[in-house]
């Protein structure tokens, strides 16, 4: 079982920026295709990012390409979001999962990811 774990969320001004870390201490996550996904309170939950297992190819939605950048430290077993240029829209509970030597045809789909941390909340207000 991997246990994954979000830190970085926090409250952020509209132009801001944050950077979240996923990390795991069980297991390593060079194998794992690691997403990023996020929630608001009375919206599905939606894609936004994903970094592949095997040769570091990144994904990006729409609402959010150009201004976040995932990255990941296998060193460390850590992987980034940064994100900039924040707007309130942005705000929601953001969630790291895994998709073991993923991703698969579709990055964006949750039920792709085996594991997934409990979230931190990104809020984006001034």
């Amino acid at each position: 079982q991997v246990q994954l774990v979000e830190s970085g969320g926090g409250l952020v001004q509209p132009g801001g920026s944050l950077t979240l870390s996923c990390a795991t201490s069980q297991y390593t996550l060079d194998y794992y295709a690691v997403g990023w996904f996020r929630q608001a309170p009375g919206r599905e939950r939606e894609a936004i990012s994903c970094i592949s297992s095997t040769d570091d190819s990144t994904y990006y939605a729409d609402s959010v390409k150009g201004r976040f950048t995932i990255s990941r430290d296998n060193a460390k077993n850590m992987v980034y979001l940064q994100m900039n240029s924040l707007k309130p829209n942005d705000t929601a509970v953001y969630f790291c999962a895994a998709d073991l030597w993923g991703p698969g045809s579709d990055w964006s789909v949750a039920r792709e990811y085996d594991y997934w941390g409990q979230g931190t909340q990104v809020t984006v207000s001034s």
